[in-house]
């Protein structure tokens, strides 16, 4: 489905699962492959990033299979058989990320320990994202890197070999650069310490202490021993992933700003560091509760129950809190819209480096509706509460974009027409189909 037609309707009811987690289940692939023996992922999202994943630790020379899960059509499960730490293989062929950003820079350094050539590309998207974030500290750690113009966009060149120790300060709150710098620190002979200026998702902390790397975790600091020759490998793993929360929150929010609504997402991921959508949704009053809150291989999870909430107030995000909700700020945006007062979303710079301009995507966009919408260089200023109006719409190719619009169109007199539609692939094949389920 290239372009979307979406229709306004009455209300969304029903009980969904989501898809697996896209963050996990990078990670469970790259840390299996390093790992000594056979790992399980159960309930892995087959969709196209994580796959660009799986392809790229396939050309580095690890087997993966994978198969429809015995308990769930729409569910996969691979088998990774781990060649340990040093296991990998020079790739005959340059890797592609596709759109991938957190393809490219976990793999950047894990490539950085291994001596050997590799070259990392992407799709057009792909080669425009900034890549010196990760480059320069693994420079200092003594790995030998090239890239485009400077040294900072795709393709990116990587002669690997012995790493040394880093203490570094991360500018800017990062899961994809702390995630890297951890995985090259692996390598390196000597004790790492990353620092962030705000806590950032910490899923690879969680696998990694799991499989026995020596890693302390202190408030903003991590420290990670690299891993010497007796000790050669991470143990392997069986890991459960579960429903993405950034995915959930699509369906959240239009449980919420949808007359008549009624949703329960099923074994959703709670981690305290991706949840600050549901710390914004309890400020202002929005019906969400939890239900069913357990642990599931290490990462917590719950039933989320969202329901239609009038009067909803506006609210104010500052870069404290972006972090803990930067994947959700489209479809915040559009909750903004259907709240009273002037809402301020602060702290976003990074998104004008995602896969689009999601900063100015949205406002080009939500204007389009009838949203009175300020633009700021970190973020927005909108003013509800406002009835949107359906219009021709851009997706940019972004699969966040794409899906937050559709759930405006949902509330919007007329008909909305989303281009590029098939972005959501990227994350979330069944998007549309799913809302479709739900709606009466």
């Amino acid at each position: 489905m290239k372009d979307l037609k979406v229709e306004k309707i009455k209300s969304l009811k029903g009980e969904i699962a989501v898809p697996a987690d896209k963050s996990i289940s990078h990670r469970s692939v790259i840390f299996a492959s390093i790992a000594n023996g056979k790992s399980i992922i159960r309930n892995f999202l087959m969709a196209e990033d994580p796959l660009s994943t799986i392809q790229a630790m396939r050309a580095l020379g690890i087997k993966i299979e994978e198969r429809k899960s015995n308990t769930s059509k729409e569910s996969y499960e691979l088998t990774i058989y781990g060649n340990g730490l040093r296991g990998l293989k020079e790739p005959f062929e340059v890797i592609n990320c596709g759109n991938s950003g957190t393809t490219i820079r976990l793999i950047s350094g894990l490539l950085a320990g291994n001596p050997f050539f590799s070259v990392l590309t992407g799709d057009h998207s792909l080669k425009q994202r900034p890549m010196a974030r990760v480059i320069n500290p693994l420079k200092e750690m003594g790995a030998h890197i090239l890239a485009r113009m400077n040294d900072r966009f795709p393709p990116i060149a990587i002669k690997g070999g012995a790493l040394k120790a880093i203490k570094y300060a991360i500018p800017i709150a990062s899961a994809q650069v702390k995630s890297c710098l951890m995985l090259a620190a692996l390598y390196a002979q000597g004790v790492s310490e990353i620092t962030e200026p705000f806590k950032s998702r910490d899923h690879s902390e969680r696998l990694l202490i799991t499989m026995g790397a020596d890693i302390k975790v202190n408030d903003l600091t991590i420290q990670i021993k690299g891993l010497d020759d007796k000790l050669s490998s991470l143990n392997p793993i069986e890991v459960t992933v579960p429903s993405d929360f950034s995915s959930a929150a699509f369906f959240i929010i239009g449980g919420i700003i949808v007359p008549n609504s009624e949703l329960i997402l099923k074994d959703v991921g709670i981690n305290p560091t991706r949840t600050g959508l549901l710390t914004v949704l309890n400020d202002i009053g929005a019906n969400v509760t939890l239900e069913n809150i357990k642990l599931i291989s290490g990462e917590p999870v719950a039933d989320i129950i969202c329901k239609s909430t009038d009067n909803l107030k506006a609210f104010e995000i500052n870069k404290n809190l972006m972090p803990s909700l930067i994947d959700e700020f489209p479809i915040l945006c559009v909750l903004a819209s259907q709240a009273e007062g002037i809402s301020h979303i602060r702290g976003a710079e990074e998104l004008r480096v995602k896969e689009s301009d999601r900063i100015k995507a949205m406002v080009t966009e939500l204007r389009k509706m009838g949203v009175e919408i300020e633009e700021y260089p970190d973020g927005v200023s909108i003013k509800g509460k406002v009835p949107l109006k359906g219009a021709e719409l851009e997706s940019y190719k972004d699969h966040r974009i794409a899906m937050s619009l559709t759930i405006a169109g949902l509330i919007a007199e007329g008909t909305t027409y989303i281009k590029d539609f098939n972005c959501v692939d990227i994350s979330f094949p069944n998007f549309y189909n799913l809302i479709k389920c739900l709606i009466h």
